[in-house]
């Protein structure tokens, strides 16, 4: 199991599809993708430079995550389903015998995307600006969102997809990136709403969320693999699913300031009211 995990963190370090223009386009269109999907929540990365560093180690942290705490996990929690029930009655109940591994999926990589800004939280004296979190949290998303995006682009390269595929296949040639897109909408989102969360002071709540909401996009393959959902259709409840919940991120971001308005708007006519002059009482003729 070692050398498999092994492995597998390497292969995130790896271009099987070449150190040409393959490997040129699979991290283009993977920063293209998140920069895209963070601009929505504008993030101060320039006037706070050290939010390239959660960016970074995210990714790596998250990788690490990945390959020797969920790998494992999700082996074990197979090998004793395995124990008890066999292989033909797991795949005639897969709809539920694959909710350990879902559940895992989420609650790994949603915790482990989530401590670059639990350190700046605690430097921070556990005071932390709803707003500010949220933006944390989306930086923590993007950096692994893009990093995996720019794996999963080198795998799709390197089995030979070419521009001609797209003629031939027409949207299917496509689905891997149009899923990449959602899925990196999807990682920034789940990590916003738990930086959100954390800044609000219900850390462990929107954690458990943001972990849910990992795993029912991931249930899409799930649904897949059970014959309830197309090909097609499974590429769309990703993409819906990762609308949806980016909505909801930036309905909180902007939300926020249209409170802040409106808040700054009532206390400036409540002090125009406070200095405003009394009228002068007039004296009737007797």
């Amino acid at each position: 199991m070692l050398d498999y995990m092994v492995s597998y963190f390497l292969s995130f370090f790896q271009s099987p599809s070449g150190w040409g223009v393959y490997l040129a386009l699979a991290i283009g269109l993977a920063i293209g993708f998140g920069a895209v999907w963070l601009a929505c929540y504008w993030p101060p990365l320039f006037k706070k430079p050290w939010l390239w560093a959660v960016l970074v180690s995210s990714a790596f942290l998250t990788v690490v995550a990945i390959c020797f705490i969920q790998t494992p996990l999700q082996i074990w929690v197979g090998q004793g389903l395995t124990h008890f029930w066999s292989q033909e009655v797991l795949a005639r109940w897969i709809l539920l015998a694959a909710i350990p591994s879902i559940l895992l999926t989420g609650l790994v990589q949603e915790g482990s995307k989530l401590v670059p800004v639990v350190v700046y939280w605690r430097r921070s004296g556990k005071s932390l600006d709803p707003k500010l979190g949220l933006a944390i949290g989306a930086v923590a998303g993007a950096g692994f969102a893009i990093f995996e995006a720019q794996w999963a682009h080198n795998q799709i390269f390197a089995s030979g997809w070419a521009w001609g595929a797209v003629q031939t296949y027409g949207f299917w040639a496509l689905a891997g990136f149009w899923e990449r897109f959602f899925t990196t909408a999807a990682h920034i989102a789940f990590s916003a709403l738990a930086g959100y969360g954390l800044a609000k002071g219900l850390g462990w709540q929107f954690y458990l969320i943001a972990s849910a909401l990992h795993g029912l996009i991931n249930y899409g393959a799930v649904l897949y693999q059970a014959g309830l959902l197309t090909g097609v259709r499974a590429e769309i409840y990703i993409a819906v699913l990762a609308v949806v919940v980016t909505g909801c991120a930036l309905w909180l971001r902007w939300r926020k300031e249209t409170a802040a308005i409106t808040t700054e708007i009532a206390t400036e006519t409540t002090a125009a009211t406070e200095t405003r002059p009394e009228p002068e009482a007039e004296i009737s003729a007797p």
